[in-house]
């Protein structure tokens, strides 16, 4: 049986969300999607770019995966998958977005697994092998600072400077990158704070992005 609490929701978006967005919904049928952002985030169900964002439907191309990473552009690798990397292609080169966020958070759980170097969920283990990604960012950080929360926010943060040296991999990103016509963003959100912090450009570091989130 269907889950009763998706069947619930879907009752009441019928109800509420959907007529007041039926036309919208109905343009996006018709004429397609054309969204100007891309955000890449990680799939923990806590952190949701629909709902941080506060946004309605076409207005963000969504990829997630675990820790929000991106692989660096492969050409060499025919028999592998890339789920990631194919999405990022058709945003870039199918919808032309302006910009691309890569979106990490507060207590991730993929982050946290490769720092306890967890054991393994499955004999496959294909979180594994995904999050040995992660091992040349952590090498960069060098030793533990002595605190685990502080260790593990560090790492998360170097993830989305890692996944945005990535995104340059790809030439087409980087040929629209340097003729201006895309900009690429990292943001941290804090789970449990609401908090959310955007890097600066020039110097890297991430600062909430209002003065007064609260307000």
């Amino acid at each position: 049986m269907f889950p009763k609490r998706l069947t619930e929701g879907y009752q009441s978006f019928l109800k509420g969300r959907f007529p007041g967005e039926s036309s919208r919904y109905q343009a996006l049928g018709e004429t397609g999607q054309s969204p100007e952002t891309l955000i890449i985030g990680c799939c923990d169900s806590r952190v949701s770019p629909e709902v941080i964002f506060d946004v309605g439907p076409g207005e963000l191309f969504v990829i997630r995966n675990v820790a929000n990473l991106v692989p660096p552009a492969e050409t060499d690798s025919e028999s592998s998958y890339h789920g990631t990397s194919a999405a990022i292609e058709f945003a870039v080169n199918g919808l032309k977005v302006k910009n691309i966020v890569v979106l990490g958070h507060a207590s991730c759980g993929g982050i946290r697994a490769f720092y306890d170097d967890a054991e393994p969920l499955s004999k496959m283990d294909f979180i594994g092998k995904w999050m040995s990604q992660i091992s040349p960012v952590a090498a960069r950080l060098g030793g533990s600072t002595g605190d685990r929360a502080t260790d593990l926010k560090r790492l998360e943060l170097a993830v989305i400077e890692q996944s945005l040296a990535n995104l340059l991999t790809f030439p087409s990103i980087r040929r629209r990158v340097d003729a201006g016509e895309l900009v690429l963003h990292g943001a941290y959100f804090g789970v449990a704070t609401g908090v959310l912090f955007v890097r600066d450009p020039a110097s890297g570091q991430f600062a909430p992005c209002l003065e007064n989130p609260a307000g």
